[in-house]
């Protein structure tokens, strides 16, 4: 397998050289030389298989050789340990559950798999590994639980101060051990600047080993392009067209999703669901791209101004803008807006749903209408527990909250504060070397 820069598509690396710069050079993102289409028997009989069986399909498949069978069956097998079930709310809605795994976010699949992977990769190397991720949310918590005590590995997560719920953020503040916090006096759009720039810096790599876990890194999407399919061997056979609704900030997960089209998984269409921040929904709908500081909202995980994923939709594209149009429809809903599909959610079906879901429902909603010979799967990103103020206050109600975050509520929080300046930043990952 080898992997070229969305900048620079006519140079090649490997996988352990993608997975570990994490970023390219040039500041471009890495992309498959080749997407492989996977059988159609495959495809259609995906009820036969397990969802370990599908995720070791798939990626077989996509690595064409990179990793050796019995090595990715066993990277397969200690990541994908939970579940990804589809909640039917009727025969046009349903919901793909993600937060069954130790973060409760969707993003524990990428993390698990990353951290097996490049745990993979690491053996033999004298040098620590030092992992930098910035996060709107749940991204730090899969990662820290992900990466939690792996040997030769080391984890600093970046986050907004204030702009993550409190359960969140005692996930990211209170492991110890290898990984640690960084409390960024700004917005996730500064918290992903500043590893950026730590990537492209000469000296920090000269000095540092370093890689990322943001879904900037490829081996973050590979895992996340499984549950698409898994969801599709949920769902009762029917001539309605599919149609997958994906809440989004970075839009990694939707670019795991288009990865899954590509590969043959006859998926019908996306649904591009944002929050305030819609330089996304606004670029489908007018064909300008204008990135801009993102803005706080009760959705926070998708609280990105300046999505990196955008890179490689438009390098799965060719940057034409009327075919990727044709294939994701832009949607933008606001809190009082969201607050109101909360609510919707649970008085016609019954489902506590949280605040990222419930936008993904709106625009699922708005979709169908239109569409009325597709049906939906909504991805359901996160527990609602992790957005426990927010739902409570909205359904008037206890939300339960899992033993494994519950327990959290009272741990010491250790993290250092620091100003969105990459000197000071620069400064503290050289003193770590």
């Amino acid at each position: 397998m080898r992997l070229y820069s969305t900048k620079s598509p006519n140079k090649f690396v490997d996988l352990k050289e993608a997975v570990f710069k994490g970023l390219p050079a040039d500041n471009g993102l890495f992309m498959p030389e080749h997407i492989p289409t996977l059988p159609k028997y495959f495809i259609k009989n995906l009820k036969k298989y397990s969802f370990q069986e599908i995720a070791y399909k798939v990626t077989k498949t996509l690595l064409n050789g990179a990793i050796p069978n019995k090595d990715l069956k066993k990277i397969i097998e200690q990541s994908i340990t939970f579940p990804a079930p589809v909640v039917s709310l009727d025969n046009q809605y349903h919901i793909l559950e993600l937060f069954h795994g130790p973060s409760l976010a969707f993003k524990d699949f990428g993390a698990r798999f990353m951290a097996q992977l490049m745990s993979y990769f690491n053996k033999g190397e004298d040098r620590k590994l030092t992992i930098l991720v910035a996060t709107s949310g749940d991204t730090g918590g899969a990662v820290a639980a992900g990466f939690y005590k792996t040997p030769g590995i080391e984890v600093i997560i970046l986050y907004p101060s204030g702009k993550v719920s409190n359960l969140q953020e005692k996930q990211l503040t209170t492991l110890g051990h290898n990984i640690s916090a960084l409390e960024v006096n700004g917005t996730f759009d500064d918290c992903q600047a500043l590893v950026k720039k730590a990537f492209l810096d000469k000296e920090c790599q000269s000095h540092l080993r370093l890689s990322s876990a943001n879904s900037i890194n490829i081996s973050r999407l590979i895992p996340q392009s499984f549950y698409y399919f898994e969801a599709f061997k949920q769902l009762e056979k029917s001539r309605k067209k599919t149609a997958f609704c994906v809440p989004s900030g970075n839009f990694g997960n939707i670019t795991a999703g288009l990865l899954a089209q590509k590969m043959g998984l006859p998926i019908s269409h996306f649904i591009a669901a944002t929050n305030a921040n819609d330089v996304v929904p606004e670029y489908l709908a007018s064909g300008t791209y204008t990135p801009r500081p993102s803005v706080p909202t009760i959705s926070n995980a998708m609280d990105v101004g300046n999505p990196s994923n955008f890179a490689r939709m438009l390098d799965l594209y060719q940057s034409e803008w009327g075919v990727m149009k044709d294939n994701i429809s832009g949607y933008a809903y606001d809190d009082a807006q969201t607050r109101v599909g909360v609510k919707e959610v649970y008085d016609k079906y019954n489902y506590v749903i949280d605040t990222h879901g419930a936008v993904g429902y709106l625009a699922l909603k708005e979709y169908l209408q239109k569409n009325k010979t597709h049906r939906g799967v909504i991805l359901e990103t996160a527990h609602p527990s992790k957005f426990i103020d927010e739902v409570e206050k909205v359904l008037n109600k206890q939300i339960e909250i899992p033993e494994r975050l519950a327990i959290l509520a009272n741990k010491k929080k250790v993290a250092k504060f620091i100003e969105p300046s990459f000197d000071d930043f620069k400064a503290h990952l050289l003193s770590l070397d």
